[in-house]
């Protein structure tokens, strides 16, 4: 089969990330997680005392920032595993402020890209299909309802021994839905050539299904 690139983008906790990786498993292909990118950043600023409200201050750590993502999915920020530290709620409420910086995109981005390069990818973020592979083969806008969002966010946090309550999830998510579809660089929106995939009913495996079926239809042509 000829190299794909799958473009998966949508809102904060549409389960965009679970999706794409299930999907990169099934395929072969490199699963890259965009999002994950963006919240080791965060970590970074907030772990140096940095406040991620103050652009200059962030986009001025932009050379000490060194972030991978490894084959079996751990996240490294200057070779330290962030992999679970960076779901946490404090990054979470940052990580749209950090994304929103023109600078720290353009750094992120070239290394995206780069990945995509030699070999078939699944890609989930914001601006996947619109900004960092406009060209993807695939471009699938994946969203739920607020009130769907919040209680996956919850049980993932719960089961990670995270604190939070479905109210604040709900308005965290709200309130990254703005920050992210109002930024002036690359905002998240839905591309003209992708294909919508409200999940709010749907069980993990049907939407696996279902990008499935989307990918082989696209391959065939």
């Amino acid at each position: 089969m000829r190299k794909m690139i799958v473009a998966i983008d949508g809102p904060a906790a549409a389960g965009k990330s679970t999706i794409a990786k299930k999907v990169a498993s099934i395929l072969g292909y490199t699963y890259v997680d965009t999002g994950a990118m963006y919240r080791a950043f965060t970590y970074y600023v907030l772990k140096n005392g940095i406040d991620p409200k103050d652009e200059k201050s962030s986009i001025a750590v932009i050379d000490d920032v060194n972030i991978k993502l490894e084959p079996d999915g751990r996240v490294l920020c200057n070779d330290e595993d962030v992999t679970q530290v960076i779901r946490s709620n404090e990054v979470s409420k940052n990580v749209s402020f950090i994304a929103s910086y023109k600078d720290i995109r353009l750094a992120l981005v070239k290394s995206q890209r780069k990945m995509a390069e030699s070999v078939s990818v699944v890609m989930d973020g914001r601006d996947i299909g619109t900004y960092v592979l406009p060209n993807a083969n695939v471009k699938i806008y994946q969203v739920a309802s607020v009130k769907a969002r919040a209680q996956r966010r919850y049980l993932e946090n719960i089961e990670k021994g995270i604190p939070c309550t479905i109210d604040q999830l709900e308005k965290d998510i709200e309130t990254r839905d703005y920050i992210d579809s109002h930024r002036d660089f690359a905002p998240l929106k839905q591309a003209d050539d992708a294909i919508l995939l409200d999940t709010s009913d749907m069980t993990i495996d049907e939407v696996v299904e279902k990008v499935l079926e989307i990918i082989k239809e696209k391959a065939g042509k």
